[in-house]
């Protein structure tokens, strides 16, 4: 099993995604094979989910020869994958790869940096746009940004995807982590599974992760 449970998080130790996610926080990876890492960790990240929180169960099936048992994961087309704009979309092509029948929505969230970080280090966050399917009792909701920092634009998120329905599972996924985010979804959102690939060291005076990789946004689509 790569899924470590950490208690307040879920860390996926799987060699391929470090191996990944070594080459997105080095800032000699330009934009064209960033982008391409963030679509590769996505898509590992996606089989990780399939394999080890989703449910398996038997079935006979006929091959050209006899009958046998097989195998199959339940509740592949009852997948809801959230892209949180804009940093996520790239991260999210590789988790359609692993979930191509996924119901999709987005949210472009961001937080006030000219207002800075409040003294419980939380951010004000502005919501520009949400479009979201229906959520439903029986599906798996992938929640999709590739960092979670202060925790603050990802518990404005959810609190949108909780007024469309309760899910069987929520998740929060992330290529990279800081402490102080994961305590505040896990204070705010005990219910919610916290995935990342990497849990960082802490945050800065600006709210940024250390040691991170970056603004993935920007490095994902050359802008400043």
């Amino acid at each position: 099993m790569t899924i470590e449970d950490r208690g307040e998080a879920k860390l996926l130790t799987h060699a391929l995604a470090r191996h990944t996610l070594t080459d997105l926080r080095s800032v000699e990876t330009e934009q064209v094979a960033f982008r391409k890492g963030l679509v590769k960790l996505g898509r590992i990240c996606g089989y990780e989910i399939i394999d080890g929180i989703m449910e398996t169960a038997y079935e006979t099936v006929q091959t050209p020869l006899t009958e046998t048992t097989g195998e199959r994961v339940v509740g592949m087309d009852d997948v809801v994958i959230i892209n949180v704009l804009r940093a996520a979309t790239p991260f999210v092509e590789g988790l359609l790869k692993a979930f191509p029948r996924a119901r999709q929505g987005v949210i472009s969230a961001s937080r006030d940096e000219e207002g800075g970080m409040d003294e419980e280090g939380a951010f004000d966050i502005e919501v520009d746009y949400v479009k979201l399917p229906e959520i439903t009792p029986e599906d798996t909701v992938i929640i999709a940004d590739p960092m979670l920092a202060t925790g603050s634009t990802m518990a404005t998120v959810l609190e949108y995807v909780r007024e469309m329905g309760d899910p069987a599972r929520l998740l929060v996924l992330s290529a990279v982590s800081a402490p102080e985010g994961i305590v505040r979804l896990d204070e705010q959102f005990p219910d919610v599974d916290v995935l990342t690939v990497a849990i960082d060291d802490h945050l800065d005076d600006d709210g940024y992760i250390v040691p991170g990789l970056g603004d993935a946004g920007d490095r994902a689509f050359r802008t400043t």
